[in-house]
């Protein structure tokens, strides 16, 4: 066991316990729902690509928060598997889970041991069903995996949709001074550089047309439409809006699923909990 003082707390805003609830309450009706004897053939598997330390802290009171591993290890999946770039935080998170051999902890990069070690354990031949719970803090996610789950059919997604970390890095008023490493995290994540167009509209003015930055509700939906029309989910309900204390989206949780009960049973959930907004925030 790793000692209490070396045990790392990732630092959070009070919504995260917006976001673990929802996640929470997603599983709750994923474990009902797959314990019924017509579901009895099939094996569940729960895959956190984004893992973190295990627990986090709010900034604003020090409250100590159980992150999304060990919301899941409260429910009754047949695998865990848990992905953490950071060897320290993936020392702490193995410090607060059992060790049994349906749980696994990989360290490295999620893009890569998704679809390595991952995903070719959640086939539909092999009768296995599964929940992928993608949060990214930043742009560290290739649209690679997220087409991979869609098509498999197997995987229910919970993304998280960083739009503060591409309002401030990526989608300037000038684009021209984006750095271009974050043009390239852009694209991985986006897919491709149909972005641009998406987040851009042309506005004439007396000097000419001048490009103009959409609303973040209007982007979000763009990506709504490509988990359909490209990745092969059929059933993605409108995203849940994440705010600050400042009244600003931080991000969006997206869901992404093949089963239209899935779908209805998400898009409860995120009425409510998404705060009320007009819709061109």
């Amino acid at each position: 066991m790793v000692s209490s003082s070396r045990l790392q707390f990732e630092e959070v805003g009070e919504w995260a316990k917006i976001k673990h609830e929802i996640l929470k309450r997603y599983l709750d009706q994923y474990e009902t729902i797959f314990s019924s004897p017509r579901q009895k053939a099939l094996s569940t598997v729960y895959v956190d690509a984004f893992a973190g330390p295990g627990q986090s802290q709010v900034r604003s009171n020090g409250t100590v928060l159980d992150g999304s591993p060990l919301i899941a290890l409260d429910h009754d999946f047949d695998e865990f598997h848990f992905i953490e770039l950071e060897p320290e935080k993936a020392g702490s998170l193995k410090s607060r889970i059992p060790a049994r051999p349906n749980i696994h902890v990989y360290v490295g990069d999620c893009n890569n041991v998704l679809l390595r070690d991952v995903f070719p354990r959640v086939r539909y031949e092999d009768y296995k069903r599964g929940v992928c719970f993608l949060d990214p803090y930043r742009l560290d996610l290739d649209w690679t995996v997220v087409q991979t789950a869609g098509q498999m059919g197997t995987i229910d997604m919970v993304l998280n949709f960083p739009v503060m970390d591409m309002n401030r890095n990526v989608f300037w008023r000038r684009p021209e001074g984006v750095d271009p490493r974050d043009i390239e995290r852009m694209n991985a994540f986006w897919g491709d550089e149909s972005w641009h167009q998406v987040v851009y509209r042309k506005t004439p003015t007396f000097f000419g047309d001048e490009e103009e930055k959409v609303s973040n509700f209007e982007i979000a939906m763009a990506y709504r439409d490509r988990l359909v029309t490209v990745a092969g989910f059929k059933e993605v309900p409108r995203p849940c809006p994440i705010w600050n204390s400042t009244n600003s989206v931080i991000y969006y949780l997206f869901f992404a699923s093949q089963k239209k009960p899935a779908h209805r049973i998400m898009d409860h959930i995120f009425r409510n909990f998404g705060k009320p907004r007009p819709e061109n925030e």
